[in-house]
């Protein structure tokens, strides 16, 4: 965990579902780039929002 980071709620869509995701980044672009990392780069990510609680 970084300094400054949020919760991000990531809509993934994988093999044909969808998923979401919780995710703590920085910013939206470094919670879709945790994605990316997390299944690879032929996962479609639908949005990255900041979950505010």
């Amino acid at each position: 965990m970084q300094c400054g980071s949020k919760c991000f709620r990531v809509e993934v869509e994988m093999n044909g579902e969808q998923k979401e995701e919780i995710v703590r980044a920085r910013t939206s672009v470094n919670a879709r780039k945790v994605i990316r990392e997390k299944y690879g780069k032929e996962v479609s990510i639908l949005s990255a929002v900041e979950d505010k609680k």
